[in-house]
Protein backbone atom coordinates (compact mmCIF):
# COMPACT_ATOMS: atom_id res chain seq x y z
CA UNK A 1 0.00 0.00 0.00
CA UNK A 2 1.31 3.64 -0.40
CA UNK A 3 0.94 6.20 2.00
CA UNK A 4 -2.03 7.80 0.52
CA UNK A 5 -3.92 4.54 0.17
CA UNK A 6 -2.97 3.68 3.89
CA UNK A 7 -4.19 6.84 5.20
CA UNK A 8 -7.78 6.17 3.73
CA UNK A 9 -8.10 3.28 4.97
CA UNK A 10 -7.53 4.46 8.56
CA UNK A 11 -9.99 7.12 7.56
CA UNK A 12 -12.65 4.56 6.92
CA UNK A 13 -11.90 2.67 9.74
CA UNK A 14 -11.41 4.91 12.27
CA UNK A 15 -13.83 5.10 15.26
CA UNK A 16 -13.99 8.59 14.93
CA UNK A 17 -15.13 8.68 11.41
CA UNK A 18 -18.65 9.75 11.75
CA UNK A 19 -21.17 7.09 10.71
CA UNK A 20 -22.87 6.45 13.75
CA UNK A 21 -21.47 3.68 15.36
CA UNK A 22 -21.04 5.48 18.44
CA UNK A 23 -25.08 5.04 18.76
CA UNK A 24 -25.21 1.58 18.46
CA UNK A 25 -23.92 -1.24 20.82
CA UNK A 26 -24.96 -4.50 18.66
CA UNK A 27 -26.72 -6.08 21.39
CA UNK A 28 -24.47 -5.88 23.96
CA UNK A 29 -26.80 -3.21 26.27
CA UNK A 30 -29.23 -6.19 26.49
CA UNK A 31 -26.80 -8.55 28.11
CA UNK A 32 -25.15 -5.69 30.13
CA UNK A 33 -29.04 -4.74 31.48
CA UNK A 34 -29.45 -8.56 32.32
CA UNK A 35 -26.50 -8.99 34.22
CA UNK A 36 -24.94 -11.09 31.74
CA UNK A 37 -22.13 -8.98 30.70
CA UNK A 38 -20.70 -7.21 33.60
CA UNK A 39 -16.24 -7.72 32.94
CA UNK A 40 -14.36 -7.63 30.52
CA UNK A 41 -14.03 -11.70 30.46
CA UNK A 42 -17.63 -11.54 29.65
CA UNK A 43 -16.81 -8.80 26.67
CA UNK A 44 -14.15 -10.81 25.04
CA UNK A 45 -16.98 -13.82 24.66
CA UNK A 46 -19.33 -11.77 22.95
CA UNK A 47 -16.87 -9.86 20.46
CA UNK A 48 -15.70 -13.39 19.78
CA UNK A 49 -19.15 -14.98 19.48
CA UNK A 50 -19.62 -11.65 17.02
CA UNK A 51 -16.49 -12.36 15.09
CA UNK A 52 -16.93 -15.85 14.37
CA UNK A 53 -20.59 -15.96 14.02
CA UNK A 54 -21.50 -12.76 12.29
CA UNK A 55 -18.78 -10.09 11.14
CA UNK A 56 -16.09 -12.92 9.95
CA UNK A 57 -18.17 -14.78 8.17
CA UNK A 58 -20.67 -12.44 7.19
CA UNK A 59 -19.72 -9.04 6.22
CA UNK A 60 -16.36 -9.38 5.73
CA UNK A 61 -16.92 -11.32 2.75
CA UNK A 62 -19.65 -9.26 1.53
CA UNK A 63 -17.01 -5.96 2.09
CA UNK A 64 -14.47 -7.75 -0.10
CA UNK A 65 -15.96 -8.90 -3.06
CA UNK A 66 -18.12 -5.70 -3.47
CA UNK A 67 -14.48 -4.22 -3.74
CA UNK A 68 -13.64 -7.18 -6.48
CA UNK A 69 -16.42 -6.08 -8.40
CA UNK A 70 -16.53 -2.45 -8.06
CA UNK A 71 -12.59 -3.40 -9.14
CA UNK A 72 -14.68 -4.54 -12.19
CA UNK A 73 -16.89 -1.92 -12.98
CA UNK A 74 -19.69 -4.06 -11.84
CA UNK A 75 -22.25 -1.96 -10.52
CA UNK A 76 -25.01 -4.43 -10.97
CA UNK A 77 -22.97 -7.26 -8.59
CA UNK A 78 -22.71 -4.63 -5.66
CA UNK A 79 -26.61 -4.35 -5.56
CA UNK A 80 -27.15 -8.13 -6.05
CA UNK A 81 -24.36 -7.96 -2.25
CA UNK A 82 -26.73 -5.37 -1.00
CA UNK A 83 -30.16 -6.84 -1.32
CA UNK A 84 -28.31 -10.43 -0.24
CA UNK A 85 -26.70 -9.01 2.87
CA UNK A 86 -29.93 -7.23 3.38
CA UNK A 87 -31.87 -10.88 3.62
CA UNK A 88 -29.26 -12.72 5.56
CA UNK A 89 -29.17 -9.77 8.65
CA UNK A 90 -32.26 -11.08 10.06
CA UNK A 91 -32.67 -9.19 13.54
CA UNK A 92 -34.34 -5.73 12.25
CA UNK A 93 -32.29 -3.93 14.80
CA UNK A 94 -29.03 -5.47 13.31
CA UNK A 95 -30.04 -4.74 10.00
CA UNK A 96 -31.29 -1.27 10.38
CA UNK A 97 -28.11 -0.47 11.78
CA UNK A 98 -26.05 -1.57 9.32
CA UNK A 99 -28.39 0.13 6.83
CA UNK A 100 -27.44 3.22 9.21
CA UNK A 101 -23.73 3.12 8.77
CA UNK A 102 -23.78 2.44 4.95
CA UNK A 103 -25.91 5.35 3.92
CA UNK A 104 -24.16 7.84 6.40
CA UNK A 105 -20.41 6.25 5.37
CA UNK A 106 -21.89 6.50 1.65
CA UNK A 107 -22.79 9.78 1.85
CA UNK A 108 -19.73 10.79 2.91
CA UNK A 109 -17.56 8.96 0.62
CA UNK A 110 -19.80 10.15 -2.19
CA UNK A 111 -18.83 14.31 -1.14
CA UNK A 112 -14.81 12.82 -0.80
CA UNK A 113 -14.50 10.70 -3.78
CA UNK A 114 -15.64 11.29 -8.00
CA UNK A 115 -15.68 7.33 -8.58
CA UNK A 116 -18.73 5.89 -10.91
CA UNK A 117 -19.48 3.17 -8.64
CA UNK A 118 -19.55 5.06 -5.47
CA UNK A 119 -21.80 8.00 -7.52
CA UNK A 120 -24.22 5.07 -8.72
CA UNK A 121 -24.80 3.26 -5.70
CA UNK A 122 -25.06 6.64 -3.78
CA UNK A 123 -28.11 7.79 -6.37
CA UNK A 124 -29.61 4.49 -6.30
CA UNK A 125 -29.40 4.52 -2.22
CA UNK A 126 -30.98 8.18 -2.15
CA UNK A 127 -33.83 6.79 -4.43
CA UNK A 128 -34.69 3.56 -1.83
CA UNK A 129 -33.58 1.42 -4.53
CA UNK A 130 -30.84 -0.40 -2.30
CA UNK A 131 -30.49 -0.24 1.28
CA UNK A 132 -26.82 -0.23 0.99
CA UNK A 133 -25.32 -2.10 4.09
CA UNK A 134 -22.33 -0.74 5.47
CA UNK A 135 -20.05 -4.18 4.48
CA UNK A 136 -20.92 -3.65 0.92
CA UNK A 137 -20.60 0.29 1.19
CA UNK A 138 -16.99 0.07 2.69
CA UNK A 139 -16.19 -2.60 0.29
CA UNK A 140 -16.64 0.27 -2.86
CA UNK A 141 -15.18 2.32 -0.98
CA UNK A 142 -12.05 -0.25 -0.91
CA UNK A 143 -12.01 -0.13 -4.76
CA UNK A 144 -11.96 3.54 -5.03
CA UNK A 145 -9.10 4.08 -2.52
CA UNK A 146 -7.01 0.51 -4.20
CA UNK A 147 -7.20 -1.09 -0.68
CA UNK A 148 -5.53 -4.35 -0.46
CA UNK A 149 -8.19 -7.51 -0.03
CA UNK A 150 -7.70 -8.78 3.10
CA UNK A 151 -6.95 -5.50 4.80
CA UNK A 152 -9.95 -4.26 3.87
CA UNK A 153 -11.58 -7.54 5.71
CA UNK A 154 -9.55 -6.92 8.89
CA UNK A 155 -9.81 -3.05 8.57
CA UNK A 156 -13.94 -3.72 8.64
CA UNK A 157 -13.57 -6.46 11.35
CA UNK A 158 -11.36 -4.05 13.89
CA UNK A 159 -13.84 -1.27 12.93
CA UNK A 160 -16.51 -3.07 14.32
CA UNK A 161 -15.02 -4.46 17.35
CA UNK A 162 -13.65 -0.73 18.36
CA UNK A 163 -17.17 0.27 18.17
CA UNK A 164 -18.28 -2.79 20.57
CA UNK A 165 -15.35 -1.76 22.92
CA UNK A 166 -16.47 1.73 23.14
CA UNK A 167 -20.02 1.18 24.08
CA UNK A 168 -19.04 -1.35 26.80
CA UNK A 169 -16.56 1.21 28.21
CA UNK A 170 -19.34 3.78 28.39
CA UNK A 171 -21.88 0.39 30.14
CA UNK A 172 -19.81 -0.93 32.49
CA UNK A 173 -17.10 -0.79 34.39
CA UNK A 174 -14.11 -0.99 31.79
CA UNK A 175 -11.05 0.83 32.27
CA UNK A 176 -9.39 2.21 28.53
CA UNK A 177 -6.04 -0.16 29.50
CA UNK A 178 -8.93 -3.06 29.55
CA UNK A 179 -10.71 -2.01 26.48
CA UNK A 180 -7.54 -1.61 24.43
CA UNK A 181 -6.57 -5.22 25.72
CA UNK A 182 -9.61 -6.49 24.44
CA UNK A 183 -8.83 -5.18 20.92
CA UNK A 184 -5.33 -6.21 21.19
CA UNK A 185 -6.89 -9.93 21.69
CA UNK A 186 -8.43 -10.07 19.15
CA UNK A 187 -5.84 -9.45 16.81
CA UNK A 188 -5.14 -13.01 15.73
CA UNK A 189 -8.91 -12.92 14.81
CA UNK A 190 -8.73 -10.24 12.73
CA UNK A 191 -5.87 -11.89 10.55
CA UNK A 192 -7.68 -15.30 10.52
CA UNK A 193 -11.19 -14.48 9.28
CA UNK A 194 -10.23 -11.71 6.95
CA UNK A 195 -7.17 -14.33 5.31
CA UNK A 196 -10.59 -16.77 5.03
CA UNK A 197 -12.74 -13.86 3.62
CA UNK A 198 -10.80 -13.21 0.77
CA UNK A 199 -11.11 -16.82 0.06
CA UNK A 200 -15.22 -17.08 0.17
CA UNK A 201 -17.91 -16.11 -2.42
CA UNK A 202 -20.58 -14.75 -1.37
CA UNK A 203 -22.75 -17.48 -1.67
CA UNK A 204 -20.10 -19.08 0.93
CA UNK A 205 -21.25 -16.05 3.35
CA UNK A 206 -23.41 -17.02 6.83
CA UNK A 207 -24.14 -15.88 9.78
CA UNK A 208 -25.05 -17.61 13.13
CA UNK A 209 -24.72 -15.90 16.28
CA UNK A 210 -28.12 -16.77 17.65
CA UNK A 211 -27.61 -15.13 21.78
CA UNK A 212 -26.37 -11.58 19.59
CA UNK A 213 -29.61 -11.64 17.18
CA UNK A 214 -32.08 -12.12 20.54
CA UNK A 215 -30.01 -9.93 22.56
CA UNK A 216 -30.49 -7.26 19.74
CA UNK A 217 -34.19 -8.60 19.06
CA UNK A 218 -34.82 -7.93 23.12
CA UNK A 219 -33.30 -4.31 23.18
CA UNK A 220 -35.93 -3.04 21.65
CA UNK A 221 -37.76 -3.37 24.92
CA UNK A 222 -35.81 -2.34 27.40
CA UNK A 223 -37.14 0.04 30.00
CA UNK A 224 -34.30 2.29 29.45
CA UNK A 225 -31.31 2.52 26.44
CA UNK A 226 -28.64 4.18 26.03
CA UNK A 227 -27.91 2.82 22.40
CA UNK A 228 -30.23 2.63 19.12
CA UNK A 229 -29.05 -1.47 19.07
Amino acid sequence: MTIETLLSLLQFSDGLFPAGAYAHSFGLETFIDEGRAADAAAIAKLLRAHLLGSAGPCDAVFAVNALRSSIEGDLDACLAFDLMLDAIKSTAETRDASRQLGRQTLRIASKLIDHPIIGGFARLADSGSTPAHHAVVFGIIGAAHGWPLQATAAALLYSSTAAIVGAATRLVPLGQTQAQQLIADAAPLFATLSEQAVKLSVEDAFTFAPALEIAAMRHAQLEARLFKS
